[in-house]
Parts: C-alpha cells; structure tokens; sequence
C-alpha cells in the first residue's frame, strides 16, 4: 500500500519544516509526499526545495484558497489511501502511517481512518492545550455535533474518484461537508484508531475571531443542506459546545 500525504502552504516559511520532517521521518517505507503551494511570497519553497529528495511532487501556482489547494493535491496524489498534514502542524511520532496502514491492513473493506489529535502552543508544540478524542463512531453521531478532526482523516482515493472532493462553496467548512457527505450521507466504511497523532498548532484562521466562527457555524448548516440531509435539532449547537469540552480532556 502507498499513502500519500498532501501539505498545502503559503507563506508557511515559520512552520513547514517542522511538517516536513515529521513526514519524511514515518518508517512507513511507501509513503508519496506532495507539496501543494499557492505562489508562496516569503521562503517557503527555499525550505521546501532542501527536501527535494524526500518530497515526490511540489506545484507552485495560484489557488483559490485550501480547499482549491487540496483538491489538487488530490488529482495528483498515486497513493491508495490519502492523508493531509497542514504546514503548521506534524505528526505525533514517526510510527503514524504505518499504524494508520495497519488499519486498512486488517481489513481491506475500510475505506478511511481517523484518529485523535491536540491543539498545541505555536512556539512549544510540546505545550497541549486542547485535546480532541474521537471516540468511536456511532451511527447519527453527526446530528449529536461530532466529527473526527480532519487532519487524522485518511480516505482511499477511490473514495474521492466516487464521492468527490471538497465543496468550494464553502470556505470554511469544506472539511466538515466532505466528512459529513463521506462518513453520514454515503455510510463509508470507516476505522477508530484510538491514538494521538497529529499535533496542531493552536491560531489557525478557523478559530481566530468570533465572526470567522460566526461564519464557520453558518456555513456547517449549509453543509447539511447541500446533502440534502436534516441535521438534529442541537447539532450546531452541540458541534461548538464539544469543542469546549475538549479543554478538560487529558491527553
């Protein structure tokens, strides 16, 4: 099995070698590394090209944001299955993919993965200051507010050449609506590993200001819309207030 991991950047010269190198350090042997930039203005690609050896593809043009990023980053990924890392976060430890590799593995009717991860200062990524716990999926689980954290979401290809990738439309919420499409509307088959291993820096544009959230909250109802699926009656209530519980969770 080859995994693929896509990290978008831009302007990311103060993070992304800190992502490379928890990539290009997994001992998971087959592993397609590919660096999607959006005409970086700062050092970026200088950091990125001393990785040359380690990295299978960059492409450097204009996007019209993450989500346009990623997808490409899709189109170009060979790999079986799939995983995104963003240029201000890493992975836990080096043994990530091939436990995630293992999953699919044991059963190879899964068709995605997810697992647990933790907010972390932005100087000290060794500073936890949130801890998001999964937890098993169970059937309707989304009408209850939950999602898996995006970041630790490893899908086959063959589920994005089916189901397609992220939503435009939505500039902050892709995320979810890919997942909820996915995981709710198409009942994908799908794996808990019950382990941290993504560490993710706290200060990203999708918890920075009460409107951004405002709007995220917004466009998360869309989501549901454009599935043509109804939502519970609390779920985007629930979906923010289970992010406050994640401040009392022991990582």
């Amino acid at each position: 099995m080859k995994i693929s991991i896509i990290t978008i950047t831009y302007n990311s010269e103060k993070t992304v070698e800190d992502t490379i190198k928890s990539v290009v350090s997994q001992d998971f042997p087959n592993v397609e590394y590919l660096i999607i930039d959006g005409l970086s203005k700062d050092k970026t690609l200088q950091v990125v090209n001393k990785y040359s050896a380690y990295i299978d593809k960059v492409v450097s043009e204009k996007d019209k944001g993450l989500y346009d990023a990623l997808n490409k980053g899709i189109k170009h990924a060979t790999g079986e299955v799939i995983g995104m890392l963003h240029s201000d976060d890493v992975y836990a430890n080096n043994q990530v993919l091939s436990k995630v590799a293992q999953q699919f593995a044991i059963d190879p009717a899964l068709e995605a993965v997810y697992a647990d991860l933790v907010f972390v200062d932005r100087e000290n990524t060794d500073k936890v200051l949130r801890t998001w716990k999964s937890g098993a999926y169970k059937e309707d689980a989304f009408k209850q507010g939950w999602m898996p954290p995006h970041p630790t979401f490893f899908v086959k290809k063959s589920v994005y050449e089916k189901l397609g990738g992220f939503n435009l439309d939505l500039k902050l919420s892709a995320d979810y609506e890919l997942m909820l499409r996915f995981i709710h509307k198409e009942k994908i088959k799908i794996a808990y590993l019950p382990e941290i291993i993504v560490k993710m820096r706290m200060g990203g544009i999708s918890n920075t200001s009460f409107f951004v959230k405002l709007k995220a909250n917004m466009e998360d109802k869309l989501a549901w819309k454009l599935n043509g699926v109804k939502p519970g009656w609390f779920t985007t209530i629930r979906k923010p207030l289970k992010k406050l519980s994640q401040y009392f969770v022991k990582s």
